[in-house]
């Protein structure tokens, strides 16, 4: 992001572009309501915007000297009661392209200039309406495909999140400045910080810091959909059934064993959560490099995945080969890897069978869910226990961390916080440990933003639109 000026006048289409029913173009700044009066001429008689109250709507037309461009509304947000806590302003417009960009092109000669991605969030920001997390929540909000990815972005906007951080921060500022008095008075051997009752705090705040990081493997896949990988041999019926459950033609499908040469990925939303499928190459010894690649990416995918969809055709696989295959996931991936996924047993091409095999009892026993992927029978037994698996309830759930950045600052207050348990217990200096508590302090103020950088900040709002 390039260096921006905080005291320009800056204006950009909030909604997508292309031809819509209405249009949306902001305007925030110091200039917001002199540039409006340049442009919008109200239907109301002795207008005046200055005048107006925040939070109204005034029906006009917007005009370049007097050439109608078109009739909009115009709402009224004065400061600090907007969205960036700036005097600002919102046209609603018909949504051609081309007035679009009549009424942009007139806000810039009226003295505004573009906004860059994520510049009236950053104002925001800057101007208290929001701290740092609230403000990545703003991003995630826009982004969220599911009901789990929507609450977790819409509870840390509201400041759920931010909350949890401050009373951390509270709590280990009282210790903080005790132990700060103490330095004061170094000389006279005066102990303000009862040692217990901090070691307690500390350890209360580890837990809940714990219980933070900890959360961030579930909150990151709810984020970004949680990833399924199916696999099987090849010709097994892969391919059909991430159509089936995709309800389209996404991967080739052919009686061709190998057809599928490397992962295929798409994403669904099952009761309110969102699937990363990932059909995978089959699994067998391959018969060229490139299938060979295929085949190791599909090794990749299992490790990634969360749970694991394998598929086997009915027809020709007894309990022993799935026993086999499970055995040898088990050695490849450990006790702990396994212990991290869900296997779902998948028998495909049901519709082949001409009797009942005599392995079907067994197979029932392994609670095997019984399809064909071709005629797109019993998928829906598959959605349910994909849900059934994950068991999460993000209505139920507390505080849940989904951003790398904030969890990377998490793992920084753990590892001060230990430092300063590692200090008491050597006897430590007063002022060495308030050394450890100022960082612990410092990283949990990188999360809410009282610590930033400009590079930081750059980084954080440069992934967002133009007219956020």
């Amino acid at each position: 992001m390039a260096k921006l000026n905080p005291s320009d006048t800056i204006c950009a289409l909030a909604t997508p572009p292309g031809s819509s029913a209405i249009a949306v173009i902001r305007m925030s700044g110091k200039d917001t309501f002199k540039v409006a009066a340049k442009v919008f001429k109200a239907k109301k008689k002795g207008f005046n915007i200055k005048k107006e109250g925040t939070h109204t709507l005034h029906y006009g037309t917007i005009q370049s000297k007097e050439e109608i461009i078109d009739d909009v509304l115009l709402s009224v947000f004065k400061n600090p009661h907007s969205y960036t806590g700036e005097d600002a302003v919102e046209i609603s417009c018909h949504g051609s392209a081309f007035i679009v960009q009549k009424v942009l092109a007139l806000l810039l000669d009226s003295g505004c200039r573009m906004a860059q991605p994520g510049e009236f969030t950053l104002r925001a920001f800057l101007n208290g309406k929001l701290d740092l997390s609230q403000a990545e929540s703003v991003g995630d909000l826009i982004a969220a495909n599911s009901r789990a990815s929507h609450k977790l972005a819409i509870d840390q906007m509201r400041g759920g999140f931010s909350k949890k951080i401050r009373d951390l921060c509270e709590q280990l500022m009282q210790f903080a400045t005790l132990i700060e008095l103490e330095l004061d008075f170094s000389e006279e051997d005066v102990e303000f910080a009862d040692r217990i009752a901090l070691k307690k705090l500390l350890e209360e705040i580890r837990t809940e810091v714990k219980l933070l990081t900890d959360s961030f493997s579930a909150g990151n896949v709810l984020k970004s959909g949680i990833p399924v990988a199916i696999i099987g041999k090849p010709n097994v019926g892969k391919s059909t059934l991430l159509n089936a459950i995709l309800n389209e033609e996404k991967a080739i499908v052919s009686e061709i064993p190998g057809t599928t040469r490397d992962a295929i990925e798409d994403t669904i939303v099952i009761d309110g959560l969102a699937f990363r499928f990932i059909d995978t190459a089959g699994l067998r010894e391959a018969s060229d490099k490139i299938e060979s690649i295929g085949i190791e990416r599909t090794y990749e995918k299992i490790r990634q995945a969360r749970i694991i969809l394998y598929l086997f055709d009915i027809n020709n696989t007894d309990c022993l080969e799935v026993k086999d295959i499970l055995e040898a996931f088990r050695r490849q991936l450990g006790e702990e890897g396994m212990q991290e996924k869900h296997f779902i047993l998948v028998a495909n091409k049901i519709d082949q069978l001409i009797k009942t095999p005599r392995h079907f009892k067994n197979m029932v026993e392994f609670e095997c869910i019984f399809i064909s992927a071709k005629r797109k029978e019993n998928i829906s037994m598959i959605s349910d226990s994909l849900v059934k698996a994950v068991s999460f309830d993000p209505e139920e759930e507390g505080v849940i961390v989904s951003n790398a950045r904030h969890h990377e600052a998490l793992t920084g207050v753990l590892e001060a916080i230990q430092s300063i348990d590692e200090g008491f217990a050597n006897d430590i200096p007063s002022d060495l440990i308030a050394i450890d508590i100022r960082k612990a302090l410092y990283h949990l103020g990188e999360i809410t933003g009282e610590v930033t950088t400009e590079e930081l900040l750059g980084n954080i709002f440069s992934r967002f639109c133009i007219g956020k």
